[in-house]
């Protein structure tokens, strides 16, 4: 069983929902991500989202597209991710890691390349925004093979078909973008989550994630009521790009913005 199905499966027998924080490696800096991925999981996440820069990240915001700029500066590879991840695991070998990006850097390596790269540092799932399942028929099981979980992103105007296509092709979990629009957009209807997130589960019981639109613990606790994992990322951000050199601070308020969000996602199921 992979990382993320047995990091599921324990979050199901204890009633609780799991908190994805996602952050840009390299953002500030390349020596601030893996101690802020330490700290993450001490503060409560279950499942760590890592970003990969790229220079053109066209589902993101103003916040997460200046995240990737303050990465690239000091040159952050996706070797250099992988890098990451590896270090991650010299201290931590059970809190599932999911990289999230775009196809050009993994193309630039070449897929076989990436997969077993990735495998040896401990990756366990990749979510690349534009490599929709019908051109990846070659790729999704070339990572499966390699024990890379294949995410996809449904929205709330995916069609049927593309919802079925979705979870016949992804593993691991679904992630819900739950507004249109690009991420750190405002405004969540939880009903209307709700709504959709059911008609989904008639497709598939992988978890269902969701994403976009998370700000806070109260957020946090509302999607919590009606989803399988709650990713944050926007929320996180800001508070790196408030104060990019101070790595301690930094920390501290992410940690104290996490542990608020597993507070009140207990308290909802409880």
């Amino acid at each position: 069983m992979s990382r993320i199905a047995q990091r599921f499966e324990d979050l199901k027998a204890t009633g609780r929902t799991a908190l994805i924080p996602y952050i840009t490696a390299g953002d500030s800096s390349p020596a601030l991500t893996v101690p802020l991925m330490h700290r993450m999981v001490e503060a409560g996440a279950d499942i760590i989202e890592l970003g990969v820069p790229f220079s053109d990240p066209m589902a993101d915001g103003p916040t997460i597209q200046l995240a990737c700029e303050r990465a690239l500066v000091h040159g952050t590879s996706l070797t250099d991710v992988l890098g990451m991840v590896r270090e991650f695991r010299q201290q931590n070998d059970s809190t599932p890691v999911v990289l999230m990006g775009y196809l050009n850097p993994i193309e630039v390596m070449g897929y076989e390349t990436f997969a077993q790269a990735a495998q040896a540092a401990g990756v366990d799932g990749v979510l690349t925004v534009d490599l929709p399942p019908e051109e990846g028929m070659g790729v999704i099981p070339m990572f499966r093979e390699h024990g890379l979980d294949c995410v996809f992103l449904l929205s709330p105007t995916s069609v049927d078909t593309r919802i079925q296509s979705v979870a016949e092709a992804g593993s691991g979990f679904l992630y819900y973008v739950s507004l249109k629009g690009v991420t750190g957009a405002s405004t969540l209807d939880k009903d209307a989550v709700a709504a959709r997130l059911q008609h989904i589960r008639q497709f598939s019981d992988l978890p269902l994630g969701v994403g976009f639109g998370i700000k806070d613990a109260a957020t946090a606790a509302s999607m919590s009521q009606v989803a399988d994992a709650v990713v944050v990322g926007s929320a996180i951000i800001k508070l790196i790009e408030a104060n990019p050199d101070a790595h301690a601070p930094i920390q501290d308020a992410v940690g104290e913005l996490l542990r608020a969000m597993r507070h009140a996602m207990d308290d909802a199921a409880s």
